[in-house]
């Protein structure tokens, strides 16, 4: 059973989004946060594997929440899934670099969703096509330069890693890293995970942002 935690002051959107979690099949919502405070607080109690979280909440912001659930050692297994109304690119690359593995509109389809949230429990990166939109348009365009990290140092990385790192960052997944390179899906999980390790990466999302931060990959190539 996967297990799922809420957090959105809106308590009619709890409601909609906890009906629509306890009614899928192997999914079961465990918490309601009405704040990020109260996700973070509950989510370090009830180690949910999902936390299904909002951007602007009182006391504490989603970003906020995501960065400190993320950050935590005792949830490394927890991942966050950013369900929200902005979708602008400040946003995104907000939520990702604090940890989020998915980032979905409230507007989407309510199997989309479900969908959604059994991917960022499998361990995959998840966003919605009006935030993919918004982080390549932010880069094509280089609004990004002006409040971006230093790009992420690639110095300990092999070869083959950087040639993992640029096919993250296009989106594609281990199944397709691996007939791409010629090798195994286990030899091109490893691969993923060592990077994400020399990366400092928390998940596959944090992949693609470094992926165009260092440069491995420019838009429109």
């Amino acid at each position: 059973m996967t297990t799922v935690l809420i957090a959105d002051d809106q308590a009619l959107i709890r409601v909609a989004v906890r009906d629509l979690v306890d009614s899928a099949p192997g999914l079961e919502v465990v918490g309601e946060a009405a704040d990020g405070e109260e996700a973070v607080d509950l989510a370090r109690r009830l180690h949910p594997d999902v936390v299904v979280c909002d951007i602007r909440m009182p006391r504490m912001d989603g970003i906020e929440a995501t960065e400190r659930i993320c950050g935590d050692p005792g949830l490394a297994e927890t991942r966050v899934l950013i369900l929200t109304t902005f979708e602008e690119d400040d946003y995104v690359v907000a939520a990702l670099r604090a940890g989020a593995s998915g980032f979905i509109g409230k507007g989407a389809e309510p199997d989309d969703i479900v969908q959604a949230v059994r991917t960022v429990h499998d361990g995959g990166a998840l966003l919605s096509p009006v935030a993919t939109r918004a982080l390549i348009e932010r880069y094509v365009h280089g609004t990004a330069s002006e409040s971006a990290r230093p790009a992420p140092a690639l110095d300990a990385l092999t070869e083959r890693e950087r040639e993992v790192l640029h096919l993250v960052g296009r989106g594609r997944s281990n199944d397709e890293i691996a007939a791409a390179l010629f090798i195994s899906p286990h030899t091109a999980k490893t691969h993923v995970k060592n990077t994400m390790l020399k990366l400092g990466a928390h998940d596959r999302a944090q992949l693609v942002i470094a992926a165009y931060e260092s440069g491995v990959v420019q838009p429109g190539r």
